[in-house]
C-alpha cells in the first residue's frame, strides 16, 4: 500500500504544480488569461494581505478586476515571473504551496497558497505571502 501512497502523493503533487503553474504563475502573475485564472482558483479564493497589522483580504474577482484593467490600461507589464516550487505538502484532499517568485532573477515574493481536492480538481483557496525587500 506504501507505493500506491506514494503514487497517488506523486500525482496529486503534480496536479497541484501544473494549477499553481498555469492559475497563478501564468495566470496572475503573467497576466495570462482570466479563463485560466478562474479554473484554477476557487471563487471563494480571497488573498489575506498583512498591512499596517490588520488582515486586508482580496477577493479572487477583484483581483482579476484589477489585473483586466492594468491590461486593457496598457500599462508595462512587470517582467516575467518565474516560480520555484521550494515545498508541496499534501494530506489528503488539502495541500500548501510554498513557492518563491523570481522577477529578473531577484526573489520578489515567498507565497503560501493553500489548495483543497474538489471533486473537479484541485483549486487554491487562499494565500498568505512575504515581499522580500
Amino acid at each position: 500500500t506504501s507505493c500506491f501512497m506514494a503514487q497517488a502523493q506523486t500525482s496529486d503533487e503534480d496536479a497541484i504544480k501544473q494549477v499553481v503553474t498555469s492559475a497563478y504563475i501564468n495566470g496572475i502573475q503573467n497576466r495570462g488569461s482570466s479563463e485560466d485564472i478562474r479554473k484554477g482558483f476557487d471563487p471563494s479564493f480571497t488573498m489575506l494581505r498583512l498591512m499596517d497589522n490588520q488582515i486586508k483580504p482580496l477577493p479572487i474577482e477583484e483581483w482579476i478586476t484589477n489585473l483586466e484593467k492594468s491590461k486593457s490600461s496598457n500599462a508595462p507589464a512587470p517582467p516575467k515571473a518565474e516560480g520555484k516550487f521550494v515545498n508541496v505538502d499534501v494530506s489528503g484532499n488539502a495541500a500548501v504551496v510554498k513557492l518563491d517568485l523570481f522577477r529578473n532573477g531577484k526573489k520578489t515574493f515567498t507565497d503560501y497558497l493553500v489548495l483543497y481536492k474538489f471533486t473537479e480538481g484541485w483549486k487554491i483557496v487562499s494565500k498568505t505571502y512575504f515581499r522580500h525587500p
